[in-house]
Formats: C-alpha cells, structure tokens, sequence
C-alpha cells in the first residue's frame, strides 16, 4: 500500500514539474493555434519546395503572401528548369500567370478553400484543427502534427506538419498510404501581420515584374528547337492504349494530336504544341478566361481544369487533354506522368 502511494505521489510530483517547465498538452497547443489564425491579418513566407514524384526530385522555390481575407500571391520558381509561374486571387477572381509566355488563365474559383494547400500557412492549419483523429508529439522546440489531408492529387494521403513552439509553421513532410514521401516542404523567413504595397495582388502589376526578372529572349532568327512530343505513362483505368499519333497544322504552327482508347471506348486525346515565346513584354497578351474551371497543381507546373479537360504548359510547350469518359481525378493523374518519364 505504501509502495503504492510514494509511486502515485511521484507521478502527481512529475506531472507538476511539467506543468511548472511550461510543457503544453495537445489541447492547449490547438486552442492556441486557433486564436493565432483568428488574430492574424496576413503574412509573408519563403520556402522550399521537393518534389519525389518523378524519377528525379524537382525542387521550386516559392514565395507567398496572404492578405485577410482572401487576397494570395504564390510564386513559384524552378530556376533550373527556367520556370515562373504565379497564383493570384484577388477582388476580381483568380489567377495564374506564365510570365515568360506573357500568358494568364482567370477563374471565378474558390480556391484555395476547397483543397488543401502545402505552401499556404492557414491551410495547413485548417487540417490540423479539423482533423480529431490528428497524431501530436511535443518536442523540445517543435510541436509535431500528422493529420489527414484534401488535396487534389489523392496519392498525397498523409501529411507531418512541424510547428516551432511559436506556432510558425517549420516543415510539411506528404505521404502515400505507404508513408513514402512525396513532397517536402520547408518554411523560411516567415513574417505574419506583414505589411503590402499597393498594388501587391493586382495582375498586371504582378506580371510586369515578373517579366523584367526574366532573362533576356532568345535573339530573333535562331532557329527554332523542335518540340519533345511527351507521353503519358499512366494511361488511365483498364487497357487504354495509344492508338493513333498524327501532326496537323493549327494557325501556321505544328501540332501533334495523340489519341488513346480501349475496347470498352474508354478514350482521351493529348494534343502538344509548341509555344512561340513572346519577345517583348509589351506584345499583347493572351488572357484566357475559365467561368467554370479551377487552377489544378500537376507537381512540376499549375494548370487549368475544367470538367473535362486539363491545360498546361511545360519545356515550351502547350498540352491540352481531354476526355468525355474519365472523371477529373483520372485526367489529373494522366497529367500529372507526362513529364514523368519524357518521350516515349
């Protein structure tokens, strides 16, 4: 009995001794984090992007900012590979711009509240605080989350979100059901409550200035590369094979029309063309606007979806796909392997 009282008398003494070196329950961490997304008014973060869906890892950098309530800015770089894209919302919808292609797509969209988002801070929050089955662990100088996720893409099933012990947010590992990482993400000179010039969510200003980072455009006369006709290597459901590979020509330029079917008329069409850069950012440019479509993150590029097709531009080329008889998660995932591999 009395062996019994000193051992529960030692336990109430070390849960006391916790609570003295202030360690926080997983309660009180949440409850904390809620208030933090109730009182802030936006913020600014770097962070590195990797991603382990393709034979190589690609990594990007991004930058984003997010201005209650619902102006974003995320700019995502791919130096190696020369690649700029930039995602707005702001008062008059959303965006995404190619600065390079002096190209923008405009969406009456919700984004980003109907998915997922790793790079956007209050995304990331929203799953941990939505998420009651939630796994929690308190480091030393870290609180450790595993949560559910919602993204587009459905192999990226599980997630590890790191918060300091200010409840900045640190790194995201993504899993598959398998707990093989997908994605990284790391977080780096997060500032909240920040302050934005005028002009900071506006399209045109935005594209403008993406423009003048660009390197200078290749000199008029060279000859022109051919393209790389890429290839899906994820085919869809069943048996769905290529069954004609044809070049026509569309406004003076080439362009190849690939055709994939099975015997139970499951089908699609992959049409590339190469794009014919700009040469000048004051070349007017092409605007295309998606009432009913969504921005769609392929990995290595964003893109335009709608019901039944996807758009995207990748190595300078244009890719448009489309069926009538694959849902969006299918088309998504055959998107997402034409880079995947390369030619065929």
């Amino acid at each position: 009995m009395k062996k019994t009282l000193s051992l529960s008398l030692m336990a109430l003494l070390f849960i006391f001794g916790l609570a003295g070196c202030g360690a926080k329950s997983q309660e009180d961490v949440v409850a904390s984090l809620d208030k933090k997304m109730e009182e802030m008014t936006g913020y600014k973060a770097d962070a590195v992007m990797t991603l382990n869906t393709g034979e190589k890892p690609l990594q990007y950098n991004l930058e984003v900012w997010h201005k209650k309530p619902n102006f974003y800015r995320v700019n995502l770089k791919n130096a190696k590979k020369d690649q700029s894209q930039m995602i707005l919302r702001n008062k008059e919808g959303v965006f995404v711009l190619t600065p390079a292609l002096n190209k923008s797509f405009r969406f009456q969209s919700d984004w980003p509240e109907n998915n997922s988002q790793v790079y956007l801070f209050e995304s990331l929050a929203a799953d941990i605080l939505n998420d009651t089955d939630r796994g929690f662990k308190a480091k030393e100088n870290s609180y450790v989350f595993h949560t559910k996720t919602n993204y587009q893409n459905k192999n990226l099933y599980q997630q590890e979100i790191i918060l300091n012990k200010d409840l900045d947010p640190s790194s995201v590992r993504i899993m598959d059901k398998d707990a093989k990482e997908l994605v990284k993400l790391e977080f780096k000179n997060v500032k909240f409550n920040a302050k934005f010039d005028k002009g900071a969510f506006d399209m045109e200003t935005n594209m403008t200035g993406a423009q003048l980072e660009l390197p200078a455009m290749s000199q008029a006369g060279e000859p022109k590369k051919e393209m790389e006709v890429l290839y899906p290597q994820y085919m869809g459901p069943g048996n769905i094979e290529l069954t004609n590979e044809k070049e026509v020509m569309a406004d003076g330029e080439k362009q190849v029309v690939l055709s994939y079917t099975d015997e139970k008329k499951k089908s699609f069409t992959l049409i590339e063309r190469k794009n014919v850069a700009v040469e000048t950012a004051a070349a007017k440019r092409e605007r295309l606007t998606m009432p009913g479509g969504e921005p769609v993150d392929l990995g290595f590029t964003v893109g335009a979806m709608n019901d039944k097709s996807i758009s995207w531009t990748y190595k300078g080329t244009d890719f448009f796909l489309a069926s009538n008889s694959l849902d969006q998660e299918e088309l998504m995932a055959i998107a997402r392997s034409v880079s995947a591999q390369g030619s065929k």
